[in-house]
């Protein structure tokens, strides 16, 4: 649960020197096997609400990260608009021309990276802590609309509902700069979002990523996936920013 020690915790810990990670933290009122193991097949947790509790560190499997077709049950429906640019950002110019490769949080690359992140589960809120970039993205679960006319940025405007067990999250104002994947596709800064979350399990959790941009594919673009907690454990520190030796190595123009 989400709520107000926690912002003071992250406060003090920020102000401190990261002296170690933790790797294996033992927790208690998980479900578990006879072994002793957790049993990732145990019932859904509830909120005091009923809702399903989506809190924990979760590690998506990755693959549409490099390629969004592979995620696909049909070919990618490219516009007049869309296809050039895509022809191009694959003849040489794929990798080094990647805000991604520049430590940029990306959406909607963050939702499928093959980095943890943890979600923290509140009233009005789900806040997301992205292991890779070190970032964050703040879900807003209070009834809010989405602006009217949001100012573009990388990671754009995010509201949330409930529909039974699943929860909905839609999104707005992602820049048209970011890239869909590795392998270059575009998007506009009128593209829509739409997350769907639903915990099958005490382990696993389903993601379905829709990719709603008319002027760059005929049709939405759906892509399903499957994470996987990782319990008794913690983020890392990841850390692109400073001394990147990655860039160079990247081919394209």
């Amino acid at each position: 649960m989400f709520n107000t020690w926690l912002v003071s915790s992250v406060l003090v810990v920020s102000s401190l020197p990261a002296m170690g990670q933790w790797f294996k933290v033992p927790e208690t009122g998980i479900p578990r096997l006879p072994n002793g193991q957790v049993d990732l097949a145990g019932p859904v947790p509830k909120l005091a609400d009923g809702k399903p509790d989506l809190s924990g560190i979760w590690s998506p499997p990755g693959p549409p990260l490099q390629d969004i077709a592979s995620g696909m049950t049909g070919p990618v429906p490219y516009t007049a608009w869309s296809k050039p640019i895509f022809e191009e950002r694959a003849d040489g110019a794929r990798g080094k021309e990647d805000p991604a490769a520049y430590c940029v949080p990306t959406m909607p690359k963050l939702i499928v990276l093959p980095y943890p992140y943890k979600i923290l589960q509140g009233p009005g809120m789900i806040l997301v802590l992205y292991e890779g970039f070190t970032t964050f993205r703040q879900i807003f679960t209070d009834g809010r609309a989405l602006p009217k006319d949001p100012q573009p940025s990388w990671i754009g405007y995010s509201v949330g509902h409930w529909e039974g067990d699943t929860l909905v999250v839609d999104t707005i104002g992602v820049n048209e700069k970011t890239w869909l994947d590795n392998a270059g596709r575009p998007h506009t800064a009128d593209m829509k979002l739409r997350e769907t979350y639903r915990r099958k399990d005490f382990g696993h959790l389903e993601v379905r990523l829709t990719i709603d941009d008319p002027k760059a594919y005929s049709k939405p673009l759906v892509i399903t996936e499957d994470a996987r907690l990782l319990p008794e454990t913690e983020l890392l520190e990841y850390t692109c920013t400073e001394n990147n030796k990655d860039v160079e190595h990247l081919f394209g123009k």
